[in-house]
């Protein structure tokens, strides 16, 4: 798929997102927040739904989680131009409680038609909650900052797990496993492109 049809069919993605009623989350959400980024990425980072300055701006990871993904992707030498980044839920849960297992049900058609149509080589779950969409039973305590080779739809992507930036503002401990996990992703990226 070329870039301009990639292109068409995220945009058309995003306006089904956008006027999505198949769960009620939208009903308290100001704005759907589909996701964004570079539609060439190898990369693609998924967290787990919007909170606060994501639903204000209907941008993914703007708040204070954003920031230090920002700040851990120069660890990888990377910038937000150059991925994509997006959530499995796209509309915010009130008061940024947990999603629950209907609204990831009811939303996964988006990010499934998502990771279609961008194609990404490596898919790095933020949490939970997204590294269950593709680990069902993993604990995230258990299998954070490991390579997994996943099959999804017929297609070889390798899948690295890692704690949700949010967590890692809570905790000092969560933070430094968060930055070894980046580390380690910019050396398999390193022994890729080589």
């Amino acid at each position: 798929m070329n870039l301009k049809e990639k292109e068409k069919k995220l945009k058309e993605i995003s306006q089904k997102i956008s006027s999505c009623r198949r769960c009620p989350l939208y009903k308290t959400a100001t704005y759907a927040v589909p996701g964004e980024g570079n539609l060439e990425a190898e990369i693609m980072f998924i967290g787990e739904a919007p909170g606060f300055f994501e639903d204000k701006k209907g941008r993914p990871f703007v708040g204070q989680a954003g920031k230090l993904l920002d700040s851990l992707l120069q660890l990888i030498k990377a910038e937000r131009k150059d991925v994509w980044i997006g959530n499995l839920l796209k509309h915010r849960p009130p008061g940024n409680r947990d999603p629950k297992p209907e609204e990831i049900e009811a939303c996964s058609i988006w990010i499934d038609k998502q990771i279609e149509i961008l194609n990404p080589k490596i898919i790095v779950a933020l949490g939970r909650f997204s590294t269950a969409k593709f680990i069902p039973f993993g604990k995230i305590s258990r299998i954070h900052g490991q390579k997994f080779k996943i099959e999804f739809k017929g297609r070889k992507i390798d899948l690295f797990p890692m704690y949700h930036p949010a967590a890692g503002l809570r905790n000092r401990e969560i933070l430094n496993r968060l930055k070894e996990d980046f580390k380690k992703l910019g050396e398999f990226l390193l022994i890729n492109n080589h």
